[in-house]
Order: C-alpha cells, then structure tokens, then sequence
C-alpha cells in the first residue's frame, strides 16, 4: 500500500481545471479495445492488463478487479479524491439510487476512489453511501483503462450533481482537510474520473472518461443505460411528485 503525504493548502484549488485533453489513438487488437461514442474516444481497455489489477476494500483485503463484474452486469464510477466537494456532492447523490432499483435490474454499483483502505469508512458515512466503495491508491485499474490523469478546470454549474458553487465548495474541501486529523491526502488531484457498464464477463457496455471535474456522466443517464429506473436528484428531477 502507498502512502503519499501532502501538506494541503487553500492553494490546492488547483483540484479543479482545463476541460479537454488529448485523445489516444484507438487500437484494434482485441484485448485492447477502444470505445468510442461520437467525437471523443472514452476509453481503451486492455484486458489482459486488467486481469492482472486489483482493488482494496476497508479491511485492505486485495479484491481482482475483473472479480467485480464477472458475473453480473455491473456500474463502477470512478471519482476523484476524497476530500474533494465535486466527489462528496456525487456520491451523495450515488448514494441516493434506492438499492432495490438496481436489484431489480439485476445490476450492481460499485464506487473505485484513489484513497487509501483507511479512508473508506469515512467517506462513505460522511456520503450515507451504501453501496460497495472500494480503493485504488496506485490507480493502476484507473489508468489502464484510460481514464484522464491531468489538472482540468471546470463549470461546477454545469453539473447536475454539484450543489455547491465553486468558492464554497472550495472553503468545505480545505476544511474538510484541516480537521480530518489526517495529514495524508486522500487521492491525487490530477485523477478526474470516470463511468463503466461492464459485465457479465469481459464486456463493457458504456464508458464515459471525464475530462474535468464537473464532466461525470449524469447518474440518470447511466441509469438508463444499465436499464435501471430513473432516479430524482436535487438538479436532476425526474419524477414528478404529486
């Protein structure tokens, strides 16, 4: 297990930045498979690779990544660091999916942050996230799977997850930081994130790779292409209540 130590700052602010990077070339062989939807290419994943990558639940036990959807259709978001409000804000809303929407699709959801095995439990009591949250500090599942790894800046009120506006969703962040009681920083500033539909097996069946902090894909879209029912969120009312 990594353990980098940061000092944080207000002037980490740079945990938000400019939108869209470079594109990697797609490539044809099979185990390294690019998925492409319209312009941008969201994702190349390596099989073989992946097959080889792991992630950490609280308990630090090393779980085989392809594991997670091998034999059930399954989401797995990827989010940004922990102590990022962009992050808190989305998995709150994550966490407000009734878990019998997706049992009823037949689907699983499963939360990959870059922290470390000991921030687990925080997070998902601070989020009320009751879905599984596993780790990856190296974030060698996330970058084999091509996700962005840069400083990007972003319009959080473009977002239909992020309450917050961008001055005090910072102030939150840095004091969230400040009494954490934890010097180490919880993930890298540079990981933006990402959303996947993947299994039974080796397939993916959806792939969005955000190319700033406010770029995650909207819950109810993925929803939808999971087959799962629509979900109302605080920005992203769906059901109309009577």
């Amino acid at each position: 297990m990594i353990n980098n130590h940061y000092s944080y700052s207000p002037s980490d602010s740079q945990m938000i930045g400019d939108p869209f990077g470079d594109n990697s070339a797609m490539h044809k062989d099979v185990n390294h498979l690019s998925i492409s939807r319209g312009e941008r290419i969201d994702a190349e994943i390596d099989w073989t690779k992946l097959k080889t990558l792991h992630v950490y639940d609280e308990m630090e036990n090393k779980i085989m990544f392809t594991d997670i959807f091998k034999h059930q259709k399954t989401i797995i978001i990827f989010t940004r660091h922990f102590l990022d409000f962009v992050s808190k804000e989305y998995v709150e809303d994550i966490a407000i999916i009734p878990l019998e929407y997706t049992q009823n699709a037949g689907v699983r959801l499963v939360v990959i942050g870059p922290a470390q095995p000991k921030h687990i439990k925080a997070f998902k009591k601070l989020t009320g996230l009751s879905y599984s949250l596993y780790v990856d500090p190296e974030r060698e599942v996330y970058k084999a799977l091509g996700c962005q790894d840069k400083i990007a800046t972003a319009a959080v009120e473009n977002s239909k997850h992020i309450k917050s506006g961008f001055v005090t969703g910072m102030l939150s962040s840095v004091w969230r930081a400040m009494t954490s009681g934890d010097k180490e920083f919880q993930g890298d500033i540079q990981q933006q994130g990402g959303a996947f539909i993947f299994g039974p097996g080796d397939v993916c069946h959806f792939s969005h790779i955000d190319q700033n902090a406010a770029d995650h894909c909207p819950l109810n879209d993925i929803l939808t292409r999971a087959n799962v029912m629509n979900v109302s969120f605080p920005k992203d009312p769906r059901i109309e209540i009577v």
